[in-house]
């Protein structure tokens, strides 16, 4: 298999930790992926030209972490599924996986108009994702207890608050949320989850 990555995206951080769990590391070559830049060839293989895009061994190409986080799990060789397989827990597990994917979406969005010309930022676009990152989070403090387990849904929570406090250290998510904080501090304590820690800059 072969992952088109970036080591700083939460998406891919996603997919790692995923593979990491269940064994699978020594399966993917990892392609270092520039998307913005015009030699990348991740737009031929994914219409959407976004990271993580994966190659399977059978050519498949997958993207969307979600859908290629599935895949990884079903393809593990240790540990235990992610993924539960039917009845509440997994609506559980997906459930946190959306709130946690959209907090990281709504972070990308609000550092990319950040990096805008100041002329032609927008304030309130701004303000939207900012006030949709603290929603997500207070949601998530409100149903602390709900975060059990090594899950897809604990894993991708686990990445959205460690995006948090890679890019928006600024808004002091623990003061907020410290149910979620002393759970966060608990469960991030993984091999997989120090094995993947992007770089800050």
């Amino acid at each position: 298999m072969k992952l088109f990555y970036s080591q700083t995206s939460p998406f891919v951080r996603k997919a790692l930790m995923v593979a990491h769990e269940r064994g699978l590391v020594s399966r993917i070559e990892l392609s270092p992926t520039d998307v913005w830049s015009p030699d990348t060839v991740v737009p031929t293989l994914n219409p959407l030209g976004k990271i993580p895009t994966l190659v399977t061994d059978d050519g498949m190409t997958l993207f969307d972490s979600p859908v290629i986080a599935e895949y990884l799990d079903s393809q593990g060789t240790q540990g235990q599924p992610l993924f539960p397989a039917a009845g509440a827990e997994r609506w559980r597990a997906l459930r946190q996986q959306a709130i946690a994917d959209g907090i990281c979406d709504a972070a990308i969005l609000r550092r990319l108009e950040g990096l805008r010309p100041e002329n032609l930022r927008s304030a309130n676009w701004t303000d939207r994702q900012r006030q949709a990152m603290t929603r997500a989070v207070e949601l998530l403090e409100a149903e602390a207890d709900q975060l059990q387990g090594l899950t897809i849904g604990t894993i991708s929570v686990m990445i959205a608050l460690a995006y948090l406090d890679l890019r928006w250290e600024c808004d002091h998510w623990r003061q907020r949320a410290p149910k979620l904080a002393t759970w966060f501090a608990q469960a991030s304590d993984r091999e997989s989850f120090r094995l993947t820690v992007p770089p800050r800059g």
